[in-house]
């Protein structure tokens, strides 16, 4: 990593496992941050395991890990808590997300971490934050996606309350980490000291679902559930094309709205008093939808898009991954990366986020085994080579070359 990028000589441990917390360090990695992810000797990141396999290779660890080092200490033992301290001693960043408590029960709370690093950020990732009833639940996404209001907005107004098929909650819980950090590394810079943070799942998402709370604070009313509706602007749907595809259609502006209904020959709609707001529109959907559905229903995607684009008005076809990858627009901006893997190849991945003129960085590498660079690292933090071999011997590490010893019976709750 060259020094031009924006967060070079950044150094972040990775201590969290499944999905927001190793996001959150991935998004840091790829403008620049060190990322060393921490993984228990025997039950590395239950993330490896989920999604698909290539020749017993899990293909989505190979991005979720991209451009982090790996090794593998069982912190619930002193020898494996003091290898830690040591590490975060040098560090500007720890994530983790195991349940309250558990880092202060094996001495690695932020007062102890701190004596050595007063500078440090110890960002802490859980499904219901460090305070409160809820706060040694189990914080899976899947139940901040419930609890913030998501799941009951999501849906066919007929059908039960819908879940995303990803992880959402946790995605988005992520970039608010990520922010987050960014953050308190920019107040570091004033005050000379470092901070916690503690950041529930369930908020992020719920910071994003407009205001449904407001709503009912004022009005006593819920958001209904509206398919691929929309409370605030008609039409706004999917449309099947005569080719058996599909096209999304949007019309938040007034300006939208009034070109797609003359591009479908109602311009006679653009009269009524109703259409002068999406709020009303919204009010006749069933009949927008009828017109401009059966307008696109006669077309093929390809059509529909060409004239759309023509009349200058919002539309977007309805993509798999295939069509991803062959947009020239996403070629354009670099959006999918082909990066070189050992087990792989080259392979296709989703790239970071945004691009910069100056600072952004490169994916170094993908995504690599448990322990990879466990002796490499130990090494760093002045461990003489028969002390790591010791500790191997004893289980208290792991390394991708190495033995590994019996199981303490410490580790991880299901935190994330």
């Amino acid at each position: 990593m060259t020094g031009t990028a924006a967060l070079h000589g950044i150094t972040v441990i990775d201590a969290s496992t499944l999905f927001a917390g190793p996001m959150t360090a991935m998004h840091l990695g790829d403008v620049g941050a060190e990322v060393i992810k921490v993984e228990h000797p025997r039950r590395p990141d239950p993330a490896r395991g989920h999604g698909p396999e290539l020749n017993g290779q899990n293909i989505w660890s190979k991005t979720l890990g991209r451009n982090k080092r790996t090794v593998q200490i069982d912190l619930a033992t002193p020898e494996g808590a003091a290898v830690f301290r040591r590490l975060a001693a040098g560090a500007d960043v720890v994530i983790e997300n195991f349940r309250p408590d558990t880092l202060e029960r094996w001495g690695l709370g932020y007062p102890e971490l701190s004596v050595d690093n007063p500078g440090l950020v110890l960002a802490r990732i859980t499904g219901f934050g460090q305070i409160g009833p809820y706060r040694r639940r189990p914080g899976f996404g899947t139940l901040a996606e419930a609890m913030s209001g998501f799941a009951a907005a999501t849906g066919d107004p007929d059908g039960p309350p819908t879940l995303p098929p990803f992880g959402l909650a946790d995605g988005i819980a992520s970039l608010a980490a990520a922010f987050a950090i960014s953050t308190a590394l920019y107040q570091r810079t004033m005050t000379g000291k470092g901070t916690v943070i503690d950041l529930a799942i369930v908020e992020p998402i719920m910071a994003m679902l407009g205001p449904q709370l407001s709503r009912w604070d004022l009005l006593g009313t819920a958001a209904p559930r509206l398919g691929n509706r929309s409370a605030n602007n008609a039409p706004r749907n999917i449309y099947r094309t005569s080719d058996d595809k599909w096209v999304a259609v949007s019309t938040s502006s007034q300006s939208i709205a009034e070109r797609v209904v003359r591009l479908v020959g109602r311009p006679d709609l653009v009269a009524q008093p109703w259409f002068s707001s999406g709020h009303t529109r919204a009010e006749h959907a069933d009949e927008l939808d009828a017109t401009v559905g059966g307008w696109i229903a006669d077309r093929t995607q390809q059509d529909v898009i060409e004239q759309f684009e023509a009349a200058q008005a919002a539309v977007a076809p309805i993509y798999q991954p295939a069509d991803i990858l062959a947009d020239p627009q996403f070629q354009a901006l670099g959006t999918v990366l082909r990066v070189a893997d050992p087990d792989f190849g080259e392979f296709a991945m989703q790239g970071p986020l945004f691009r910069m003129a100056e600072g952004a960085g490169p994916v170094r590498h993908t995504g690599r085994d448990p322990g990879a660079d466990t002796r490499a690292v130990l090494t760093e933090l002045g461990y003489s080579e028969p002390e790591v071999d010791r500790l191997l011997a004893d289980g208290v590490v792991a390394a991708a070359d190495g033995a590994v010893g019996a199981d303490t019976g410490g580790g991880r709750a299901d935190e994330s």
